[in-house]
């Protein structure tokens, strides 16, 4: 159950591409990893929180190709809908990041899986869903 969490190799696709075959096959993608990353029998029923981080490989100063952060939210909530959890809405919280693979990291306490996305060796997006704050802390 929750959390959850995958890494899905390679460069995302945004939402408003116009290539629409490209946004399909990376929705399939993100559906296929998200299936067999999740342990439930049935898509949560409640709200979630869900963490995107892109962790992408561009010369530093040279970030202008790199999709914007907010553009890989909208595919891989969609394709997480019917697999994670029941409808797009109930990803209440959602936290998307970019941060370069050319940058240094303090990996203490890092999860194996977002290790296994280093080692990979390529451009990749961490995705990781838990259970939503309680909505009455305003904090």
């Amino acid at each position: 159950m929750l959390p959850c969490e995958f890494i899905l190799p390679g460069r995302p696709v945004s939402f408003q591409t116009k290539d629409q075959s490209k946004l399909h096959a990376w929705m399939a993608m993100v559906q296929k990893v998200a299936t067999q990353s999740w342990e439930g029998d049935r898509p949560y029923d409640d709200y979630v929180r869900l963490k995107l981080t892109y962790y992408f490989d561009a010369p530093s100063g040279k970030e202008d190709s790199v999709p914007d952060s907010d553009n890989i939210i909208k595919p891989v909530r969609a394709a997480l809908v019917g697999v994670i959890f029941e409808h797009d809405y109930l990803a209440s919280d959602v936290i998307s990041r970019r941060k370069n693979l050319n940058g240094s990291f303090r990996v203490r306490g890092m999860s194996p899986i977002l290790a296994a996305g280093f080692i990979q060796g390529v451009e990749f997006v961490h995705v990781r869903i838990e259970y939503a704050p309680d909505p009455a802390d305003l904090s």
